[in-house]
């Protein structure tokens, strides 16, 4: 973006202080080629709270501001999500996984999955579906999700459950009828995820950068198109720190570009993105 086209300054300073402050408490990665993006996510809400002033902005930021790091943080994070994508995951989660899980852990009927870096929610939603289609001809089984976001924003809209009826144009009419209440009068175009799904789940913000508070371990760990942003270091003891909260033998899943290669020995690959917690 040419300096003309701007709408006040932003200057290498101005990006350097915020890139490095984003960083340091996300540990996602802004190279220069970003400084666009950056200014293009956070120019309205400097225009509107900080007097078109990035030094104002900067300033709050530096001085800890509670209030500008959440929006800081909120419009930097990545949110491109949708319903099954990489369907791939869901199609083996049903056909190996859970059949696998259902003897493994008879003694318990518990399995614990968790969704890292949930975003608006898709994702666990589209879990919750593959274990309601799984369980119900398994009753008695105690089966959760743990849906965690850095953004408090994508998570308030996650733990809604509320679409746009595009978001769910994938699905057939008796798919949206079976899982999805239509909005009526001045919901028109809505749809709500139904409640015996959002039961399959809990929300929760969590900063991956910091120590996991959960105290139990997990079988099925699903973390996609994270750890791109991330520095090799972060991501080695990110998936250091997954290893530890998983059961041996659990699954991991990543994104389509993204590889545990010369990143961890604590998994082997079981598919495409797919990895197992060594035992």
């Amino acid at each position: 973006m040419d300096k003309a086209a701007r709408e006040f300054e932003f200057s290498d300073k101005h990006f350097a202080r915020i890139s490095s402050f984003v960083t340091a408490q996300t540990g996602i990665l802004l190279p220069a080629a970003k400084k666009d993006m950056v200014y293009s996510r956070l120019s309205k809400h400097v225009r509107r709270n900080y007097g078109g002033s990035f030094d104002a902005f900067c300033l709050a930021v530096d001085n800890g501001d509670p209030d500008t790091i959440e929006l800081l943080i909120n419009a930097i994070t990545t949110n491109l999500t949708a319903f099954f994508r990489e369907k791939h995951h869901f199609d083996y989660l049903k056909q190996h996984v859970l059949p696998e899980l259902l003897i493994k852990n008879q003694a318990t009927k518990k399995i614990r999955i968790w969704s890292a870096g949930c975003s608006t929610g898709e994702e666990p939603y589209s879990l919750a579906i593959c274990l309601h289609q799984f369980f119900k001809g398994h009753p008695g089984w105690d089966v959760k999700v743990l849906a965690t976001d850095l953004d408090a924003n994508v998570l308030e809209q996650a733990a809604s459950g509320i679409y746009t009826i595009e978001r769910v144009s994938q699905f057939s009419e008796d798919e949206k009828h079976a899982w999805f209440s239509r909005g009526k009068a001045e919901n028109n175009g809505l749809v709500k995820v139904k409640s015996f799904l959002k039961e399959f789940i809990s929300f929760r913000r969590l900063n991956l950068l910091h120590p996991f508070p959960m105290k139990g371990t997990f079988d099925v760990i699903f973390c996609r198109n994270v750890i791109i942003y991330f520095d090799k270091t972060t991501q080695v003891g990110l998936f250091h720190r997954f290893a530890e909260k998983m059961l041996p033998g659990g699954y991991l899943f990543i994104g389509h570009s993204e590889t545990l290669f010369n990143i961890s020995n604590q998994f082997v690959s079981d598919g495409n993105t797919i990895y197992r917690r060594i035992t």
